[in-house]
């Protein structure tokens, strides 16, 4: 079959939902997806509203059926689901009776593999009831590890006849790829659902399909640990305490020059007041890029001044960040170089060197271990641990490109409060 791009609305309420559908049809989006979320927020009401809305487009209700197939089957077919998603490691009776369900009710069926049941043996023995199709899902999390691979995709595509769907982490870059591992049915989320334009996306993914070319997005990629610091430089920490449960947060550090972004990994430096030997010692240690942390019992005398930042600037560090006091700030200011503190004054202590460089520090509720992440703008300073760096990238471009989209439309008209409906979401009394 020719490629089908599939749209999964995976909103949590029908008029968000139909706002995108509506420009990703004119786009040339093929199928419309009622999302697992959507499903659940607003319940089938929202395939009987894709129905109405969209009556010459394929409805699929991604209702990841585990069991009572024949009851799922047969209401998500009666409001109007043209195709039904059923979960592979559903019991073989439960797939059975979908599929039954599902040709007395007039719909079709997929059977989506997710993680431990993306197996060959299980791919043909559930190829052996005659769905109507295969879906090989990469789950959100773990495409926030940036781990994205076809390879299952592509055995699949050998063994078995039925056509085959592919979703997660899709966009313009990778579409043809996947067409190319045995797709025939491309599941896009994101890269048009937080799109700004999401006709224009889907215009170029078409694009992309057509002329069997990749085109670059400039969104919607998906960051390994190689390449983390690109996505730093492009999300706020904002974003990335957001990406981390409101967490990540290094309380009481304050700009002390003009704020300006920065992000490195960490030389951790744990001192005494006013003992600025290590803190000094530690920009030698530290390599391009990376940000120097300094425990300092939050207290003064300064372990930090000006002399210290012409070193750093020398050694094109990212930035310092101090529990403790700093001095000379104005120089340090006309320097641009990144400095937070919790404290400022002029006194100084002496180089003691009673300190440890590359330990473990303790801010606040914040451990830092050297490596882990640091990233600072005008709102403060974050820490994101190495060993998560590249999921809580992935999870911050996730925040940042939903914001994107809200962005938009409240632009268009509305208030935050009025696009998101709010007073629905609010804890029940």
């Amino acid at each position: 079959m020719n490629p089908v791009i599939q749209i999964a609305l995976d909103f949590v309420d029908v008029d968000r939902a139909l706002k995108v559908a509506k420009e990703a049809v004119r786009g040339g989006a093929d199928w419309l997806e009622a999302g697992t979320p959507l499903i659940k927020s607003c319940g089938l009401d929202s395939v009987r509203t894709l129905r109405n809305q969209f009556p010459n487009n394929i409805i699929v209700a991604d209702m990841k059926v585990l069991d009572a197939g024949r009851t799922e089957v047969e209401i998500a077919a009666k409001s109007g689901a043209d195709i039904v998603v059923v979960m592979a490691n559903a019991s073989d009776g439960t797939i059975k009776e979908s599929i039954d369900a599902a040709r007395n009710y007039g719909a079709k069926i997929l059977v989506d593999f997710m993680e431990e049941a993306c197996s060959i043996e299980r791919a043909k023995k559930v190829a052996g009831f005659q769905p109507d199709f295969i879906g090989v899902h990469i789950p959100i999390d773990q495409q926030m590890t940036g781990n994205i691979s076809f390879d299952f995709l592509k055995v699949l595509a050998k063994n078995i006849s039925i056509p085959i769907a592919i979703a997660g982490g899709l966009n313009s870059e990778n579409v043809v790829d996947a067409i190319k591992a045995g797709a025939s049915i491309l599941i896009i989320g994101g890269a048009v659902t937080k799109s700004e334009d999401a006709e224009k996306s889907v215009r170029i993914i078409r694009k992309a399909i057509d002329t069997g070319t990749s085109i670059r997005s400039d969104f919607f990629k998906r960051y390994t640990d190689k390449d983390v610091i690109e996505a730093f430089a492009r999300v706020s920490t904002a974003n990335l305490s957001d990406a981390m449960h409101r967490a990540g947060w290094i309380p009481g550090v304050r700009p002390i020059s003009a704020p300006v972004k920065f992000y490195g990994q960490a030389i951790t430096v744990r001192t005494y007041p006013g003992d600025w030997a290590k803190p000094v010692e530690a920009v030698d240690i530290a390599k391009e890029n990376d940000v120097i942390v300094i425990d300092a019992c939050g207290l003064p005398p300064a372990v930090w001044g000006e002399l210290a930042t012409e070193s750093a600037v020398k050694k094109k560090l990212a930035g310092v960040v101090i529990y403790g006091a700093i001095r000379d700030t104005e120089e340090i200011k006309k320097l641009e170089f990144p400095a937070y503190a919790t404290l400022c004054c002029p006194q100084a202590g002496e180089p003691k060197g009673l300190g440890e460089i590359n330990v473990p520090v303790q801010i606040g509720p914040i451990k830092i271990l050297p490596g882990d992440w640091i990233i600072g703008d005008q709102d403060g300073v974050v820490c994101v641990p190495r060993q998560k760096a590249a999921e809580i990238a992935n999870r911050a471009m996730d925040v940042f490109e939903k914001e994107n989209r809200l962005r938009v439309e409240i632009r268009k008209g509305g208030t935050l409060s009025e696009i998101t409906h709010l007073l629905r979401w609010e804890k029940q009394k």
